[in-house]
């Protein structure tokens, strides 16, 4: 049976004309319901919204009580209303008042209504309402009548999400423009307040309903084979032609552009009467309220593969032949990055002064787009689930990479909470800049060297904003990370001497190329192993492909003509690899010599010290080389045999575990009695708490992140070394099977009044 609107498909075209409307959006929604109620020859149809605590609200109604609206509300889960909220799925009955889960409002007279369909209102897979038609016969709505409530649906989830709709006034607004408070992990210290910024934005559906279905669909068939084809040229040519990551994430693609359900899916969205966006829109919104309520982690990770896929079709019918990423020209000031995930290359091709903080669904702290991120001094958080999903572009946002916390639409309370915060760490920042010129001594005397961690080019006028004494550890790796091609030679002699030049004198360390496990460069062969940490990288890489390291090493002598040269070898395992560097390193001098090229003042070489069995072969290496480094970050993770990407387990063992702080010891102690320097360089050395508590191990050199420099040097210059050891050392000797001696260490440094929170 049809009303006098004549059925779903001419609902359609009316509510387009409904849409034009210069009306406010409750008397659009008013107008939608009653278009609806006629069409479907209904006698009620009503909007539920859901608010912000939580609670679904009678926004319009045609057939019910009028005086129920913005009065009438359910939780979420309650009653029939409830239940499609909950589950995001239609509920279509003949019956509803034999359900168990029909609740009974008295204030609408629904009581005498019996056939029920509701459908809820989706966009991007979250839940903002449901929409509603009901009965007083027992009748089953056709399934075409669904798929027209369902495109209804979608444009009014558009009018909530967008912020045209507002409650009744007492403060409880829709969720659709809540604000939404999410943990993660701290990526990159600071605090950034600003606006989002999606890096692969989101394609936004203007146009629902189709003029012309057989149109449509063509125009969905033609897309869908421009992806199909894109995506092959892809996997077939160019860099990703060979195996690893990058092909398995297109082939996954691949598999899900050709699947047969998805496809059936999309047409017959289209042959309801909306555009093939709409319908790429709705299957997708329909797809991603099912499986964020999976369990099973790996159909959740297939959610991210969806996302990118549908949102790779919508810009083949939007722009076809256009890329996935926005235009980094457009980033407005105070911006805030949000994306699934990103590379450094990425993040690096954003204008720095515009760019406040970065949010990820993905990354670690130890990941390359962190390490970035710390260089440019902007606040990061990564694991944030459905990232990209919980913000609007130029949504108000706030991320602290101190705590983890992300806030979307904050309320002006946390607002000024934050500004204040800001205030308070300018401040401090205001104090650490009296102390920059100030000597990095401890108050007994005791001098100790502090360094910058570095890696790009941004990273150089740090050393002379901080007043740090040199870089303790360059990561060359990263030239080669966010390069699309092996960097050639010159190019890496470039980099080298504008380091050098930079330091102006002060020491450089450069580690050679620490690439293979985890760092994966794409322009290389990458072969798939089971422990990539403990795999092929680092120096055994390039001991096994000795022209790579020839290279790099060519590349440093060269650029350290006539000065003195530092080059530090990552991950050495047995002195017998050292040798074999040190021998590479000792050929290209003399080649130098041989052909009349300058050759640096003096060249001292080195190991990062991060493999265990280095501890027990410390006299040996300390005989040969002429200073060693620790690296913090990995010998913490091999010590306790714990992956530090994995955030099960990341956070498991403290860096002021006795375990670990008496290898630290033994370290010390052993290069101290060998006359040969040593420096920490990992991220331990970044927190003032740990630093001294280094100092007091006999740690007299530390290397670390920029904006770790002043709160390490104010802590350092309010304590006393000799007192810091006399506590440090016995209590790391201790044996109480302690898990952690933080607790004793704080208590300590507070006793003294020594600032320690950075």
């Amino acid at each position: 049976m049809r009303g006098q609107y004549g059925g779903p498909r001419v609902l359609l075209r009316r509510l387009r004309e409904v849409m034009a409307e210069p009306v406010t959006a409750q008397e659009r929604l008013d107008r939608i319901v009653v278009l609806i109620a006629a069409n479907m020859v209904a006698e009620v149809c009503s909007v539920y919204v859901l608010r912000v605590d939580g609670d679904l609200e009678l926004y319009a109604t045609e057939g019910l009580n009028r005086e129920a609206v913005h009065r009438t509300t359910m939780h979420k889960g309650e009653g029939l209303v409830g239940l499609v909220a909950d589950e995001a799925e239609p509920v279509n009955l003949s019956d509803a008042q034999s359900h168990p889960a029909f609740a009974y409002k008295p204030e609408t007279g629904e009581e005498i209504y019996h056939s029920f369909l509701g459908v809820p209102i989706l966009r991007a897979g979250n839940t903002l309402g449901v929409l509603v038609v009901q009965n007083k016969s027992h009748r089953t709505y056709s399934e075409e009548e669904i798929e027209a409530l369902q495109t209804t649906a979608m444009v009014i989830a558009e009018m909530i999400a967008g912020g045209e709709l507002s409650g009744a006034g007492d403060g409880l607004e829709p969720v659709g423009r809540r604000p939404a408070h999410a943990f993660g992990g701290a990526l990159s210290e600071g605090i950034g307040l600003g606006h989002v910024w999606l890096h692969e934005p989101r394609v936004v559906v203007k146009t629902f309903i189709a003029e012309n279905t057989e149109s449509e669909l063509k125009r969905l068939d033609t897309a869908l084979a421009n992806l199909r084809a894109s995506i092959d040229v892809l996997i077939d040519e160019g860099d990703v032609a060979r195996a690893g990551e990058h092909r398995d994430v297109l082939e996954a693609f691949r598999m899900f552009a050709n699947d047969r359900g998805w496809v059936r899916r999309l047409h017959e969205a289209v042959q309801t009467g909306i555009t093939a966006e709409a319908a790429v829109e709705r299957v997708q919104s329909d797809t991603r309220a099912r499986m964020q309520r999976q369990t099973d982690p790996y159909l959740r990770e297939r959610l991210h593969d969806l996302d990118d896929l549908a949102n790779r079709l919508l810009r083949e019918l939007v722009a076809p032949g256009k890329g996935m990423m926005t235009d980094v020209t457009d980033l407005p000031d105070n911006a805030i990055l949000v994306a699934r995930s990103m590379g450094p290359a990425a993040l690096l091709d954003y204008d720095r002064t515009k760019l406040r903080g970065l949010v990820l669904e993905e990354g670690s702290a130890s990941s390359h787009v962190a390490i970035v991120a710390r260089a440019l001094g902007i606040a990061a958080v990564g694991q944030i689930e459905n990232a990209t999903g919980l913000v609007e572009p130029g949504d108000a946002i706030i991320v602290d990479g101190l705590s983890g916390e992300v806030h979307v639409r904050p309320t002006a309370d946390v607002e000024r909470a934050y500004v204040d915060k800001v205030r308070f760490r300018a401040r401090r920042q205001e104090q650490y800049r009296a102390v920059r010129d100030a000597p990095s001594t401890t108050r007994d005397g005791e001098k100790v060297q502090l360094l910058l961690n570095a890696g790009l080019l941004v990273d150089l006028p740090h050393i002379a904003e901080t007043g740090a004494a040199g870089v303790g550890l360059f990561r060359t790796e990263l030239q080669f990370m966010i390069a699309a091609s092996m960097p050639k030679t010159a190019a890496q002699q470039k980099l080298y001497r504008a380091v050098l030049d930079a330091a102006d004198g002060k020491p450089v360390t450069f580690r050679t190329l620490d690439v293979g496990g985890d760092k994966i460069l794409p322009y290389m062969r990458n072969e798939p192993e089971e422990n990539p940490a403990l795999g092929w990288r680092a120096i055994r890489l390039g001991l096994d492909r000795p022209a790579l390291l020839r290279t790099q090493i060519r590349a440093l002598l060269n650029a350290g003509g006539g000065r003195d040269l530092r080059i530090m070898f990552p991950m050495v395992a047995c002195v017998s690899e050292f040798d074999d560097a040190r021998d590479i390193v000792n050929r290209e001098l003399a080649r130098l010599v041989k052909h009349g090229h300058p050759v640096p003042a003096s060249v001292a070489l080195g190991v990062m010290i991060e493999v265990p069995s280095l501890l027990f072969q410390l006299d040996e290496i300390l005989a040969k080389v002429d200073f060693v480094s620790v690296g913090s970050n990995d010998l913490l993770q091999f010590l306790f045999a714990v992956d530090r990407g994995n955030a099960r387990v990341s956070g498991r063992f403290d860096t002021l575990s006795p375990a670990f702080l008496r290898s630290l010891a033994r370290i010390a102690e052993r290069a101290k009695a060998a006359g040969k320097p040593v420096t920490l360089c990992g991220e331990m050395g970044s927190k003032p708490l740990e630093a001294l508590t280094l100092i007091g191990l006999g740690y007299r050199s530390l290397s670390m992140s920029p904006a770790s420099i002043g709160p390490v040097k104010a802590a350092l210059l309010e304590a006393d070394a000799s007192e810091l050891a006399d506590f440090i050392k016995p209590l790391v000797a201790r044996a109480d099977g302690a898990a952690t001696l933080r607790g004793e260490i704080e208590a300590f440094a507070a006793e003294r009044g020594l600032q320690v929170s950075p």
